[in-house]
């Protein structure tokens, strides 16, 4: 333990060295920490809230990852979870298609999930850092140096895996967060649990103008309903959320009858604004992203979990290596960004165009249209924003 000067020009107290540092407590941090640590890195994870937590998310996770989450240690089929496999999409004015899902999926809450996988990673020998907010994070002298409050640890590798977006996103500097308000970079997202009456197999994407809203169900017959909008929507209902869903979500007649019939579990909603769907890089100052941090699918398309999962084994291969002087850090980075972009590039893009038709009244009504007589078309699509299991 000592002082260093942070780049602020304070002193700081530095605490620990460690072989990996994880920014951020959600699934690709969480199941990154847990793989590193049962390797015998020395790893600390720093997470802003305290487990359990709600979060912002739709809770439909594909079917690709079950095994990848069971070898983890979570016992996924002891928990009895609703598994999915109809998809319901409905217009704004109530058009409909329906779809099987070849692949499926299943439902479970953040609140349970994250909060298991912690146990995990701390039984693991990962030190998890709860409500411990980072407000910096640089490189130098081959070491990543991590400031919180008025401490500071140093790191041989370091990781972001926090949300949608973030301070440290800001001092890094990043593209997207350079970019001014735009169609893909000012959305806001709101949160319940519900219980309501809708099949458990099913997965409903209810289009309104200018958003989208999924209700799937999660452990316990409870109901996740979530969904996404632009700021402007919310800006033009006084900054209301309530008058928001009365003025335009409930112009859908589905979700006109979904809240007035269903039974909201908790006083208010789990909010998040200025989610940006802009392309992120992988690699910021030597830092490899994974999960929302290194780029974030459209939330229709159902696979944010997955694809953050997935990232974490992609990077852990790799950070093993270089930890254990197998690779140079150069070929860590260049290794992990060119798998991760082979892995899910071409589903973010499908996932962006797919946005790009649904949201605006006569475009989602004309798209359902036209695709009714065309099911194979569809399935493709949804393949296409799909994974294999890994």
């Amino acid at each position: 333990m000592g002082l260093s000067l942070a780049d602020n020009g304070k002193f700081m107290t530095t605490t620990h060295t460690y072989d990996a540092a994880i920014v951020g407590g959600g699934l690709a941090g969480l199941c990154l920490a847990i793989q590193l640590a049962r390797k015998g890195h020395h790893v600390v994870l720093f997470e802003k809230e305290k487990y359990p937590f709600h979060k912002v998310c739709g809770e439909y996770i594909s079917f690709e990852c079950w095994n990848f989450l069971e070898e983890m240690g979570v016992p996924l089929s002891d928990w009895h979870l609703p598994h999915i496999n109809n998809l319901l999409v409905s217009s704004p004015s109530g058009k409909t298609i329906k779809r099987r899902l070849t692949l499926g999926g299943f439902g479970i809450s953040r609140y349970k999930l994250d909060a298991f996988l912690a146990a995990l990673a701390r039984n693991a020998g990962a030190e998890i850092r709860e409500e411990t907010k980072v407000d910096n994070v640089w490189f130098s002298d081959a070491h990543f140096h991590v400031q919180y409050g008025t401490s500071m640890c140093r790191a041989r590798q370091a990781c972001g895996t926090f949300g949608k977006r973030s301070n440290v996103d800001i001092k890094l500097k990043r593209d997207f967060i350079q970019k001014k308000p735009g169609k893909f970079n000012n959305y806001i997202a709101v949160k319940y649990h519900i219980k309501t009456n809708f099949p458990p197999d099913h997965i409903a994407l209810h289009n309104f103008e200018n958003g989208y809203c999924g209700l799937s169900q999660v452990e316990d017959e409870k109901y996740c309903l979530c969904y996404l909008t632009t700021a402007q929507n919310l800006q033009q209902c006084n900054n209301v959320i309530t008058q928001l869903e009365q003025n335009i979500l409930r112009r859908n007649p589905y979700l006109d009858k979904l809240f007035g019939e269903a039974a909201f579990l908790y006083p208010s909603p789990v909010t998040i604004a200025q989610i940006s769907f802009d392309k992120k890089t992988q690699i910021e100052h030597h830092m490899l992203m994974t999960g929302d941090a290194a780029g974030m699918i459209a939330p229709l398309c159902g696979n944010g979990m997955s694809m953050a999962m997935h990232g974490s084994k992609i990077a852990f291969q790799q950070i093993n290596l270089f930890l254990q002087g197998k690779i140079s850090r150069y070929e860590m980075e260049t290794t992990y960004q060119a798998h991760w972009n082979t892995t899910f590039q071409k589903r973010l893009k499908t996932g962006r165009r797919i946005q790009g038709w649904f949201g605006r009244g006569w475009v989602t009504d004309y798209f359902i249209q036209l695709m009714q007589p065309f099911p194979s078309i569809v399935d493709r699509l949804i393949k296409q924003t799909h994974g294999e299991p890994f």
